[in-house]
């Protein structure tokens, strides 16, 4: 198995990312081999200086980037040496199982979306995110923010793939999946809510559950959560600033812990030909690590081809 890890992306490049790699490397099996795309004369160093064997890894040098704020589609095209090109190449040749970065998060889709490609019957692909469960357990929401505007088969299409991520990547055995609404009746919502809830009442590709309202986010109504990417995304942001808020005001609660980003590693991009996980711009050496481990259970669990089977 070869997951591959873009150095040069995120806030806290590249050392955030190499001591994340570090981390992961401990909770790998012998099998299970870290490729590392980046400046290796920034990379060695900071093995050297935590004692690591860089034996450990593969590399792939390059010293170019794609910036955060570059735009996406023209950084791909014009920095075909940058790290996340370099990566999304390998992925596309098979060299690579699998491709991670906290970098530029528009280039990370829009080179999913050149080099693998979608899934053939996929409309959007799109990402997700966690969501913390005050029962204890974790839920999924999709999109989060590939997709800003969607059309109700789009949005069925989602309900398939968040069923299928939490059926075998978070070991849900029948997940049920909702609507995200601002009532719980057939009847309420916006153009897209309505149009989307008959078809999915009538798929019988998914345990449909109905809608569910902006509270019941976080309690047990549902295990996957579909909306817009632009709803998503809003959600997302107030969820994660929970966390910081509960650290600002001095306040220490197991529940509001576990929305720290860190834990989770990043969003997977759902309904591409190939393992692609998309971190957080200030992504820590733990949630580095976290990523890398996500990427090693979307392989595992053959995800990528269960959706491939679920669409032909």
């Amino acid at each position: 198995m070869k997951i591959g890890l873009d150095i040069m992306g995120g806030d806290y490049a590249p050392k955030a990312n190499v001591l994340g790699a570090i981390a992961a490397h401990e909770l790998l099996s012998p099998t299970e081999h870290l490729v590392l795309i980046g400046d290796t004369a920034q990379i060695k160093p900071l093995l050297a200086e935590n004692g690591f064997n860089p034996d450990h890894f593969e590399y792939v040098h390059t010293e170019e980037v794609i910036g955060m704020g570059e735009h996406p589609t023209k950084a791909i095209v014009q920095k075909p040496n940058s790290s996340i090109s370099i990566g999304f190449s390998m992925l596309k040749e098979g060299t690579l199982d699998s491709f991670a970065s906290a970098g530029n998060s528009g280039a990370m889709l829009v080179g999913a979306m050149f080099s693998v490609k979608s899934i053939p019957g996929i409309i959007r692909p799109c990402i997700t995110t966690i969501l913390p469960k005050l029962s204890g357990g974790l839920g999924l929401m999709l999109d989060v923010g590939a997709n800003a505007d969607c059309k109700p088969d789009t949005l069925v299409q989602f309900g398939v793939l968040g069923s299928l991520y939490a059926q075998h990547v978070m070991q849900i055995e029948t997940p049920k999946v909702a609507l995200l609404n601002i009532g719980e009746e057939e009847e309420k919502g916006d153009m897209l809510s309505l149009a989307t809830y008959p078809l999915m009442k009538d798929t019988p590709l998914f345990n449909f559950v109905g809608n569910v309202e902006g509270r019941d986010l976080f309690n047990d109504k549902a295990d996957v959560i579909v909306c817009d990417g632009f709803t998503g995304n809003v959600v997302l942001k107030l969820a994660e600033s929970f966390y910081v808020l509960t650290l600002k005001r001095g306040l220490k609660d197991e529940f509001f812990d576990r929305f720290n980003y860190e834990n989770y590693g990043g969003s997977p991009v759902l309904g591409v030909n190939a393992p692609v996980i998309i971190g957080h711009g200030i992504s820590s050496p733990t949630a580095v690590k976290n990523m890398i481990l996500q990427s090693r259970d979307m392989i595992t669990t053959g995800l990528v081809g269960k959706i491939q089977a679920a669409f032909k």
